[in-house]
């Protein structure tokens, strides 16, 4: 069976293929594969907006086969926090990737000129952009669906005018409402001159067992439709969690200043599900449809005329665009998310770098002046709807810094202690207790999605855990994602993907693994990922934890220091660091 990688020059406007079945008979695929290929193809100290720095997208051995196998990784070198780059998307480019053939696509150089990349099949075309570059990424998809063919197993992924004006958090948006949306891969793409990479195929997929493949494949499926193990997120979705969280004073509120917003109900899941969800979506080859479409109407006459426009939203949005700046309306949350979708600039980073500059003028750290005479206050819509445009533009020495992230604008202008951010990454909507704050620490993306370190929090409200019961789970669950990623699961799904069932799917594919094999392969993918990360330059042991983490009460309580210290102590030591 071929093992096939894609590489793309930009630079030499030329392609080929290798089988690289060493890797994934090694690493599985996936993200496994992906961290494997950034390390063969980043030089050391490469800056991550020059051509030598690679693009690399990777799918794993169960996609387009099982339900909820419907995610792409993809790894560079982040142009945010200059180390590890690792980004997901849903949509449909894992199964367009899958139908093309390719379980991998490497991207070098930089076209001299925009472009996009056109793949459908074995046959790959690096084609003129400029008639669409400086047009928005929510506009983009429109335009190349008319112009390329493969409707039905077709992937369209784009970048904005954040990607193309190289702010560090601009994302990639995928198929409309999908993102790679953390650690900068749109200016990446921005960098290269690459607007967007359109994807299609014609292949089947042959499985080795049919038998043994539909046995386990109706057993997955059951649990995923018939059971209450994704339900939530076919209902309310994930936005279920802002009135759970507030309950709990884990909400971060106005820059972490709050963990519990008093206008929480008004933004609620339930209340835009009531009043605001258009439709939900679903990934290729899910059933669940967790992605919740909002409807925002809005007058451009008196004669009542109206705009309807269609906006995803998920939690984290509510959070970095809702309760962090304040935001007590549906309306005008839903209005910064297609902002930001309109920029193609990451939610998440958007809002604590705005909660950022919102406090910052409070504080006289920063004047009317640098912010172009907006007077940045809790709950301005319109202020922060012209700041967003601002940051893009980069329309000054001051909005400039906003474009390179809360940690560069905080050391440039001071308020360093309220900056939100663990590993030079914006954090997520999480003020839970130390595992959340020590996971994000330690995570290889500095994200929630590493190993969930706000769960064990939450699990620690009820019953006490010890500073070594709580980081032993979060390397557990550290360990266990890197070989979930590299099948590539949708997270939502993990439950349903025991170690005993992700056995069995893998053997129905001809790929034999034993519990032994996942658990090694899972340290040993986190030993790789550290590996690029202290190659280029992160150090565990001089982590800057923000003072706000400690100032205001969690979920279970107020922070100690202490606590996180000795929890990262023994980390490193259970990783072999110390």
């Amino acid at each position: 069976m071929l093992r096939r990688v894609l590489y793309i020059d930009l630079d030499k406007k030329e392609s080929f293929v290798e089988d690289r079945g060493d890797l994934f008979e090694e690493w599985l695929g996936g993200t496994g594969v992906a961290t494997q290929l950034l390390l063969e193809e980043c030089p050391q100290g490469t800056d991550p907006l020059s051509p030598e720095a690679p693009i690399i997208f990777g799918i794993g051995p169960l996609t387009a086969l099982f339900p909820a196998m419907t995610k792409t990784v993809a790894t560079f070198k982040s142009p945010l926090n200059g180390e590890l780059g690792e980004s997901y998307a849903g949509g449909r480019l894992a199964m367009s990737m899958r139908f093309a053939g390719h379980e991998a696509i490497v991207i070098r150089g930089a076209a001299d000129r925009p472009c996009y990349i056109s793949i459908r099949d074995g046959e790959v075309k690096i084609k003129d952009a400029r008639s669409i570059w400086g047009i928005p990424a929510t506009v983009v998809g429109y335009i190349l669906r008319d112009v390329e063919k493969g409707v039905g197993r077709r992937s369209i992924i784009r970048i904005g005018p954040g990607g193309e004006q190289l702010v560090k958090y601009a994302g990639v948006v995928v198929d409309t409402y999908r993102h790679f949306g953390r650690l900068g891969l749109g200016a990446v793409f921005g960098s290269k001159n690459l607007k967007a990479m359109v994807v299609s195929g014609t292949e089947d997929v042959e499985v080795p067992d049919p038998k043994r493949y539909r046995e386990i494949y109706n057993q997955l499926y059951r649990t995923v439709v018939k059971t209450d193990a994704m339900e939530k997120y076919h209902d309310i979705g994930t936005p279920i969690n802002i009135n759970v969280l507030n309950q709990l004073k884990g909400l971060p509120t106005r820059n972490f200043q709050d963990s519990s917003f008093e206008a929480a109900e008004k933004i609620s899941g339930e209340v835009l599900a009531d009043n605001y969800l258009f439709r939900r979506v679903s990934c290729a080859h899910c059933p669940i449809g967790c992605i919740h479409i909002g409807m925002l109407k809005t007058s451009f006459s008196r004669h009542h005329e109206y705009e309807i426009r269609k906006i995803s939203y998920d939690f984290e949005l509510i959070y970095a665009l809702g309760s962090n700046l304040g935001v007590t309306s549906p309306e005008g949350i839903l209005e910064l998310i297609e902002a930001c979708e309109r920029q193609g600039i990451d939610a998440i980073s958007t809002g604590v770098v705005l909660a950022w500059a919102t406090e910052a003028l409070e504080r006289g750290l920063i004047t009317t002046e640098d912010t172009l005479g907006l007077a940045l206050k809790w709950d301005d819509v319109e202020g922060y709807l012209k700041a967003i445009d601002e940051i893009v533009k980069k329309k000054n020495e001051f909005y400039s810094a906003l474009a390179e992230g809360v940690e560069v604008a905080s050391e440039k202008y001071g308020g360093r202690e309220f900056a939100m951010a663990l590993g030079g990454n914006e954090v997520p909507g999480y003020h839970t207790g130390p595992a959340s704050i020590v996971g994000l620490t330690v995570g290889v993306r500095h994200s929630h999605l590493d190993n969930a370190g706000y769960g064990i929090d939450q699990k620690a409200a009820k019953k006490s855990l010890s500073p070594e019961e709580m980081v032993d789970a979060i390397i557990q669950e550290d360990d266990a994602r890197g070989v979930y990623n590299s099948l590539i699961g949708c997270l939502f799904a993990r439950g349903v993907y025991s170690t005993e069932n992700i056995i069995e799917a893998l053997g129905s594919v001809g790929i034999e693994r034993s519990v032994e094999d996942l658990e090694i392969l899972g340290r040993k993918i986190f030993e790789e990922k550290y590996r690029f990360k202290v190659r280029e330059g992160f150090d565990l042991k001089k982590a800057r934890i923000p003072a706000r983490f400690y100032e205001t009460v969690s979920t279970v309580g107020m922070v100690d220091p202490e606590t996180v210290e000795t929890m990262m102590k023994i980390y490193r030591e259970r990783r072999g660091w110390a």
